[in-house]
Formats: structure tokens, sequence, C-alpha cells
């Protein structure tokens, strides 16, 4: 049991050097303070770039010996080890009057920093869509200084399957793209507009498969497409500072989302140059390993596989199938990069899918 002391001799001074890369303030917490984080009257003193001081009263109460860390203003952002890990609990077992210590990293949650947060949007509640008789509520995902830059122009990310994708999510799940575009603001790499697309419910899958299936019906997919490409496109673009060429214009979504995100690379290359392909349901019709086999892309394309290996037996031979007769098909090749990524554990889930998002968008806009 922690015995209490009714002081230290002298005034108790505490140091920090730490990489002058970050701006939010540090405060120090501990057993003094109930290990509360970020109390006001705890926050150290910048004294010059990359280094801060506090003095603890010469008349302060201790519990002794002293425990205590470092906090950037919460418990996911606290200090770290040079590895990335958790720093253990620093202790002062007595009265040095003078204590220099050294952070290397913090924790960084990006997604709870609502300065990080992108600005998200309605386009409208009733977007109409004239190729399938019908309205659809559309998002707009803005990178969260968009506003700040308004001389700045931005690649864009379609997007199906709105409801699953941020804020609350849905009944199936969330991807927290809100929350992974936060986390790639940190690293400067989240510079995309995401446009975010409601699906239809029950006729989800009709609408987005672009091809017929006995037991399915007949599929609405390239419908959905002229309406992205015709219509919708026409209007971001028009509203919002985008790239709108092809290299800057991407498709993405998972499952039969994902087999239209696939369609949409083989027959409208002219518009989609950055493909987010996750969990595809390939098994909707063969037809599109025929329609790969003709795949021939003149100009520079990126597409990013995304399959887990608890979706079904079918789900990682399918996706390395679709992946090699790409790559097989040879004639314009060298311009098409696709990266194949497939985890033995992942699951048919939005949760899996949230996971990926972030190296996904990297490396489709980034390279990386």
């Amino acid at each position: 049991m922690l015995k209490e002391l009714d002081t230290l001799k002298d005034t108790l001074t505490i140091t920090l050097t730490t990489p002058d890369t970050d701006n939010r303030p540090i405060f120090i917490t501990g057993n003094f303070c109930k290990w509360l984080p970020d109390l006001p009257h705890y926050q150290l003193k910048k004294i010059a770039p990359g280094r801060y001081s506090f003095e603890f009263p010469s008349d302060f109460g201790f519990p002794f010996p002293l425990e205590y860390k470092y906090t950037r203003g919460g418990w996911d952002q606290v200090e770290l080890d040079r590895y990335g890990q958790p720093y253990g609990n620093r202790i002062i077992t007595e009265n040095t009057g003078v204590i220099a210590d050294f952070v290397t990293r913090w924790q960084i949650d990006n997604a709870t920093k609502l300065d990080l947060m992108p600005i998200i949007e309605v386009l409208s509640e009733t977007f109409e869509i004239p190729q399938l008789h019908k309205e659809r509520r559309v998002h707009v995902l803005l990178p969260h200084d968009y506003y700040a830059q308004p001389d700045r122009r931005y690649p864009v990310l379609y997007m199906t399957d709105a409801q699953n994708l941020f804020g609350e999510g849905s009944p199936y799940g969330n991807w927290q793209i809100d929350r992974g575009l936060a986390s790639l603001s940190g690293e400067d790499k989240a510079n995309v507009i995401i446009v975010a697309i409601d699906h239809g419910g029950d006729q989800r899958v009709q609408e987005f498969s672009p091809y017929d299936n006995p037991n399915l019906g007949k599929g609405l997919g390239n419908l959905f497409l002229k309406f992205v490409t015709e219509t919708l496109k026409q209007q971001i673009d028009a509203k919002y500072r985008t790239l709108p060429d092809r290299l800057n214009t991407g498709m993405g979504g998972s499952s039969v989302g994902g087999l239209l995100s696939m369609y949409a690379a083989l027959m409208y290359p002219n518009i989609f140059g950055r493909l987010m392909i996750f969990s595809p349901s390939l098994w909707i019709s063969r037809k599109i390993y025929f329609d790969a086999i003709h795949f021939f892309e003149p100009f520079e394309t990126r597409i990013y596989l995304y399959g887990g290996g608890q979706e079904g037996s079918e789900m990682i031979p399918n996706i390395t199938k679709l992946q090699e007769t790409l790559a097989n098909q040879g004639f314009g090749y060298s311009r098409v990069k696709i990266k194949t990524s497939l985890n033995p554990k992942g699951k048919h889930s939005e949760e899996c899918w949230g996971k990926e998002f972030p190296k996904a968008l990297k490396w489709l806009y980034s390279g990386e």
C-alpha cells in the first residue's frame, strides 16, 4: 500500500524532451491525481521546440513512491516506447529535485480528434437514378481540411453500401471509414473525396450485379454504373473541387459491390483508373473471367483485390483465378498494377473490410 508523505523536501521539477512534430498539449498524470489523463493544472509548459517542463508546488502532498506517465490528452494518446508499445509507469523513489525524461513516440487515436475527421455532407436524400427510375441518398466525405484549402483539387472514390461505411453503421456492421480516414489524415494520406451511395435494401444484389443469374434475376449493375458515370459523376465534378480524369477516379465496394467494381474496371476503363475490390461475389457469374480475358487497358490502372479465408471455400481461389486471368492476358498488363491481399482469417464482414480500407486507399492513391 502506498504510504502518504506530507511533502517532498524540495520542489520537484520534471523536464521532458520529445520530437517537435506534434502540436497537441502534454499532460503528466499519475497516482497523485487518480490517473486522470488531461487535468489542466497538470499540463506541461512548452519552453522550447520539443522541450517541456512541469514544477510541482513545494507544498504538494505526494503519494510515494511517485508513479506517473505522460499523455497528449487521453489514454488513447499516451506515451509509447521506441517500438510503439505502451511505456511502463515511470517511478520516482526519492526526491532528486530535477527529473529529465524523454518520449520517443506517442499514440495517436486520430479518429477521436474532430479536427481530423472527414467532413460528411449529404449531397441529396433523394438523388434521382434515371437509369433505374429510382432515388437514393448520396453522402460525400471530404478531407478534413477541404474548405481550408480552396485551391486544392482531389481524386474521388465512389463507393457502394453507404449505410455500412461510416457513422453508426447498420445492423450488418460498420467499416468505420470515417475513422480510417481520420487515421490516414495523421499521415497526410486521406486526401481523397469519398462519394458513398446507399444501397437499395432488398434490391441491392440485383442493382449491383452486372450479370444475370437464374436465382437472382436480371442484373442491373451496368445501369447502376451508367448512373455513376453519366449522372452522378457530372454533379460531383461540378459541385466539388475534384480531379475528374480517370487516373484520379475510383470505384470501390465489397461482396456484390466488389463484383460491380471489378466490372467497372473491365467495362469503363476510360472512367475508372483506381479500383477497390473487396470479397467480390465472383460466384454470381463465371462470365467475369471471360470479360477479364479480353481486358485491355492502354493506360495506367491500379486494382486492389482483397479476400478472406473464412468467407467460404471458393473466395480465395476465385480471387486468385481472377488475378491470374488479368495477369496472363498480358497485352498492356505492364500498365495495370494489381495488389492482392489475402487474409486466411478474414471473414465476410464490415469489420474486416474496414480494417483493410486504409491499406487499400493508401496503395491506390499514394502507391504505398
